[in-house]
C-alpha cells in the first residue's frame, strides 16, 4: 500500500483565497470596463445632445429666416398689388363748387386688392359723374370684375345714355362675355353749379345725405345690380344739395361689419353727423375708423364724401 501524499497545512484556504482574489480582480476589471463603457456612452450622449442642439438651433434659425423671407415677400407682394390698384383708381377730381374725398381699406393686408371700386369724372355738360361698385368676392378676381363694370359704366355715361338706364345697359353689355360678373353699383350725377343730385341704384346701399344743419336722410332707390335677375334701377331719385351739405357714398363693408346692418346704418348716421364739420378730406377716413371698431367679419371698405359749396366760395 502506497502512502497517501502529505497535505500541507492551510493549502485549501490558500487556494480559496487565490480563487477569491482572481474573482475579485475579474469583477473589478468587469466593473472598470462597465464604467468605461458608461463613461463612453455618457460622452457620446453629450455629443449627440450637443449635435442635436446645434441642429435644432440651425433648423430654428432656418425657420426664422424663412418666416422673415416669407414676410418680406408678402409685404412686397402687397405693396405691388396696392400700387397696382392705386394706379387703376381715378385721379383726384377738382371741381369748382365741390369738395371730394375717398377712403379705401382692403379686407386684410394679405388681400390688398378687392371688389370695392369707384370712378369719378366730369361729363361734357359739366356734370360730375360718380360710380361706386362692389363686386362679388375679394382679391384680384373681384378687382377685375369691378374694373370691368366701372369701365362699361364710364363708356355709357360718356356716350350720353340716361342715368336711369345705365345699370341695365351695363348688364346687357357684359353678360354675353362673362356670366360670372356680379356687382352692386350706385350711380350719381351732381351739377356743381346748382347742387342738383340724381341717383340710380343696382342693389347697393343707399347714399347718406347730411345737411349743413345736421338733418340726415338715406336716399333710397330700389334696383338690382349687374348679374342679378332683372338688373336695373327702378327709378332715378332727384334732390338738391345746399351749401355745406355732405353726401356719403359707401360700400356695405362700412355698415355690415357687425351682425345687424340696420344698426350699422344708425352708427353711420351718428358718425357722419359727428364729423360733418371736419375738412372734407378727413371725413371718409374718420368715419371708417369709427365704424370699423369691433369688426365681426372683415370686408373691403369704401367711403366717399362729397361736400357741395357754391362755386363762388
Amino acid at each position: 500500500v502506497l502512502p497517501r501524499p502529505a497535505v500541507e497545512p492551510g493549502a485549501p484556504a490558500t487556494a480559496a483565497r487565490r480563487n477569491g482574489d482572481a474573482d475579485l480582480l475579474l469583477l473589478e476589471e468587469e466593473l472598470r470596463a462597465a464604467l468605461a463603457r458608461a463613461d463612453a456612452l455618457a460622452d457620446e450622449h453629450r455629443k449627440l445632445k450637443h449635435e442635436l442642439a446645434e441642429t435644432n438651433s440651425g433648423v430654428l434659425a432656418l425657420y426664422v429666416q424663412l418666416e422673415e423671407r416669407d414676410e418680406e415677400l408678402r409685404k412686397a407682394h402687397g405693396r405691388t398689388l396696392r400700387a397696382l390698384e392705386d394706379a387703376l383708381r381715378p385721379r383726384p377730381l377738382h371741381v369748382d363748387g365741390l369738395d371730394l374725398a375717398v377712403h379705401y381699406a382692403p379686407a386684410s393686408d394679405d388681400t390688398p386688392t378687392g371688389g370695392d371700386l369707384y370712378d369719378w369724372f366730369t361729363l361734357p355738360d359739366g356734370t360730375v359723374h360718380i360710380t361706386i361698385v362692389d363686386a362679388l368676392g375679394h382679391g384680384i378676381t373681384s378687382t377685375r370684375t369691378a374694373l370691368t363694370v366701372t369701365h362699361a359704366v364710364r363708356t355709357l355715361a360718356l356716350e350720353g345714355h340716361p342715368l336711369g338706364s345705365i345699370v341695365a345697359r351695363t348688364d346687357d353689355i357684359l353678360a354675353p362675355f362673362d356670366q360670372s360678373v356680379m356687382a352692386t353699383l350706385l350711380l350719381a350725377h351732381l351739377d356743381p353749379a346748382t347742387g342738383r343730385l340724381s341717383l340710380a341704384n343696382g342693389s347697393h346701399p343707399p347714399a347718406l345725405l347730411v345737411r349743413a344743419d345736421g338733418e340726415d336722410t338715406f336716399l333710397e332707390v330700389r334696383g338690382r345690380g349687374v348679374g342679378f335677375p332683372l338688373p336695373g334701377s327702378e327709378r332715378v331719385l332727384t334732390t338738391t344739395l345746399r351749401p355745406d351739405d355732405l353726401l356719403i357714398l359707401y360700400t356695405d363693408g362700412l355698415t355690415e361689419s357687425r351682425r345687424d346692418p340696420r344698426e350699422g346704418e344708425q352708427r353711420l348716421v351718428a358718425t357722419a353727423r359727428r364729423y360733418r364739420t371736419r375738412p372734407t378730406q378727413d371725413v371718409p377716413g374718420a368715419i371708417a375708423r369709427d365704424m370699423l371698431t369691433d369688426v365681426l367679419h372683415e370686408d373691403d371698405t369704401l367711403a366717399l364724401a362729397v361736400r357741395f359749396r357754391s362755386p363762388a366760395r
